[in-house]
């Protein structure tokens, strides 16, 4: 008897899944894919090649983040990316994320030239498939994310 119950509640679970699973699925993508796109519209574009250099204040203070090109490296097209920050963050990174195309993470620590100014030399992933690849830096402290950033720092790598 417990047997035969324990069929049908099983039984009845699967149906119910079944059912309402995909409209529960659904929903959850809806309001997961509605979130992202409000989280980037909300964000104004900085262009670091063109619009450089990129500032805003936060409670702590100005920041001012630029980018230039050094010219092509052996590994390709090199840049010099500079922060000056309103306070000095340990373990400071600059990460590269594609934002045309995901093609993984490349942290760049940023090292201190004098005072709060920081910079990196660095050489952007080459894409086959899109030359004209554009990229994202994020700045974070350590594993954390800076917050506070009214902008997106983006930049369009050049082919080689």
């Amino acid at each position: 008897m417990l047997r035969a119950i324990a069929v049908a509640g099983l039984i009845l679970g699967l149906v119910a899944v079944a059912v309402f699973g995909p409209g529960l699925l659904e929903d959850a993508n809806r309001n997961l894919e509605s979130a992202q796109a409000n989280e980037g519209a909300s964000l104004a574009r900085c262009d670091l090649l063109n619009d450089s250099p990129c500032s805003w204040s936060d409670g702590a203070g100005e920041w001012q983040v630029s980018l230039s090109e050094l010219g092509e490296g052996t590994q390709g097209m090199e840049y010099q990316l500079t922060v000056v920050t309103p306070e000095r963050p340990e373990r400071f990174l600059a990460v590269l994320r594609g934002e045309s195309m995901y093609m993984g993470e490349y942290p760049v620590p940023l090292g201190n030239r004098a005072g709060n100014e920081y910079s990196a030399r660095f050489t952007a992933p080459f894409c086959a498939v899109d030359a004209t690849m554009t990229w994202r830096i994020d700045l974070q402290q350590g594993q954390q994310p800076i917050e506070g950033i009214p902008a997106k720092l983006v930049f369009q790598a050049e082919p080689h």
